[in-house]
This record gives C-alpha cells, structure tokens and sequence, in this order.
C-alpha cells in the first residue's frame, strides 16, 4: 500500500503530524510510511522554504537598491533645487530693494507666494512645459532680458538712467516683474528636476503629470524643499544686498547664465534641434554650467566688498579733499 500510493499517504502521516495511526493502515505501513516522511518530506519543505526565502530576499534587495538610488538622486534635487531658489530669491532681493521698507516686505510678500503657487502648478503642467518649447523661450528671452538690461542701464547708460530709473520704479510694475522672473524660474527648474528624475526607474504607483508616481514625488519633496530655501533666503538676501551692494551685479549675471542654459534647452527641443539633446544632457554640459554659476557666485562676492557707514565714507572723501 505504501510503495503504491506513496505520495498521497505521505501526506496524510505529514497532515496529521504523526499523532496516530490511521484505522486503514497496518503497524508495519504506518511505520515504513513515517520513516519514508521523515527522509523526504522534510527536504522537500526546506527546499520549498528555501525557494521562497531567496526570492524574498532578491525582492527585498530589489527594494532596497530602488530606495537608495531615489533616497541619492532626492539628495541631489534638493542641492539643485536650493541653489535655484537662493537665485530666485537673490533676484527677488534684488528687485525689490529699492521700494521703501514696508512696500519692500509687501512686494516680497508677492513675490515668494507667486513663487509658490507657480512651482506647485509646473508640477502638474511637467508634459506641457516639457514639450512646448515656447515656454521655455519665453523663460529664457525674459532672463536674458532682465540680466541684460540691468547691466547695460548700470555700466554703459548709468548717468542717462541714474533718475529715471528712480521714477519708474512703483510697487505693482515692481510686483509684476518679480511674478515674471518666478515664472522663468519656475520653468528652469522644473526642466532641471525633470532631467535628473526621469533617470530613475519606474515604480508601481500610478502617472501624475506625465510622470511615474514615484518620480513626481521626488520632484515634488525636491521642490517643497527648495520653496522653504527660498522663503529663508530672500531676506537674508535683502539684508546682504543692503552689506554689498555690489552683489547685484553678480546676482544678474547669474540670472542672464540661468537664460542662457534655458536657450540652450529650447535649441535642444526636437522640434528645432539646433543643440543636440545629448550635449544637453551630458555631464560635460552640466560640469560646465555648475562650475561657472559658482565661479560668477564667488567673484561676486570677493568683488563686491562692504558698504562702509556713511560717517566713515564722509571721513575718507574730506582727508582726499584736503590732500
């Protein structure tokens, strides 16, 4: 009986878990089937166990080397994403500065919520503003614009523009450039965190915006995390701009830099291909941006120097005069 239904009485003497003897079996067979369970089932059990056990821990690694490759490109979007806001912020700073004291916290008031709604807002636009290279343009003209201008009204138009440019300077017209430039912003760095998102692998959760869902949520904790940079950064940079004045100069050619990587992704969108998309993409490029955005960042600054108080700038210009 045993040798013949070997398998099935096997797993009978293994389900009752060698309590007692069933009523159809004799002594004998009840004997031989047990000894045959404790030689084979056992292996068999472990070996399924051991299957199991290895799979689990393949998915288990799988698991892990997935969250610490998106816990390593998170920690690189948030150094990315606070040094666009610290610029954001410093042409805020910038831009608001000569508006008296309480008008100035006003228009920064403007400025960091118009910077907040329009980063939450590009999140859910990523496909549209990816692949519309317009907008892009329209970013990337108006920071080349805004860079561009200042510099030229502040070194080659400066005595022709010195009181002009103190009678054009309201609270709105000031207020709208400001939503201008957090609009530029707002599209460089979403085009910046889409670039280093993408690159990870997909998940299970489900689309937002065009993108995985554990991609949009990197982007989107890389982003909450740059908008609280930025609400701290803009006045202390308002404070800085009042120490070095000079720093302004600094703080526009970073923002005509920022146009220009911008361009550069338009000329790389495929349907004008003027760039390749790969020199876009590459380190090379990226390299190159990073290393001259912190070289503008430190020349500005060793070049900048403190205001001196007015007393002491008093002081120095009558013992010139008196020489």
């Amino acid at each position: 009986m045993c040798s013949g239904n070997k398998v099935v009485i096997s797993w009978i003497v293994r389900s009752i878990g060698f309590v007692g003897m069933p009523s159809f079996m004799s002594s004998k067979t009840f004997a031989l089937c047990r000894q045959r369970s404790f030689l084979h089932g056992p292996a068999v059990i472990r070996s399924d166990e051991e299957k199991e056990n290895n799979f689990l821990g393949r998915v288990s690694l799988m698991d892990a080397a997935l969250l610490l490759e998106y816990g390593w490109v998170l920690l690189v979007l948030i150094g990315l994403e606070g040094i666009l806001a610290a610029d954001n912020a410093l042409v805020m700073a910038v831009m608001v500065k000569h508006l008296p004291e309480e008008k100035r916290k006003k228009a920064l008031f403007y400025g960091l919520a118009g910077a907040f709604v329009l980063r939450f807002g590009s999140l859910f636009a990523i496909s549209f503003l990816v692949n519309v290279w317009q907008v892009q343009a329209i970013g990337a003209i108006y920071l080349l614009y805004i860079s561009i201008s200042h510099l030229l009204k502040r070194y080659v138009f400066k005595k022709e523009d010195t009181h002009k440019e103190a009678k054009q300077s309201g609270f709105w017209p000031t207020v709208l450039k400001v939503e201008l430039a957090d609009i530029a912003f707002a599209v460089d760095s979403i085009l910046a965190a889409v670039a280093l998102a993408v690159t990870l692998p997909a998940t299970s959760l489900p689309k937002i915006g065009g993108l995985d869902g554990g991609q949009f949520l990197v982007i989107l904790a890389g982003g909450i995390i740059g908008l609280v940079i930025m609400r701290f950064a803009a006045s202390m940079f308002v404070k800085l701009l009042k120490e070095r004045p000079s720093l302004e100069t600094a703080a526009f050619v970073i923002v005509g830099w920022v146009g220009v990587k911008l361009a550069l992704y338009t000329l790389a969108h495929h349907d004008i291909a003027i760039v390749s998309e790969h020199f876009i993409h590459s380190g090379t490029w990226k390299l190159i941006f990073w290393v001259v955005l912190a070289a503008i960042a430190v020349c500005g600054w060793f070049m900048s120097g403190k205001k001196q108080p007015e007393g002491t700038q008093n002081e120095q210009n009558n013992s010139r005069e008196r020489a």
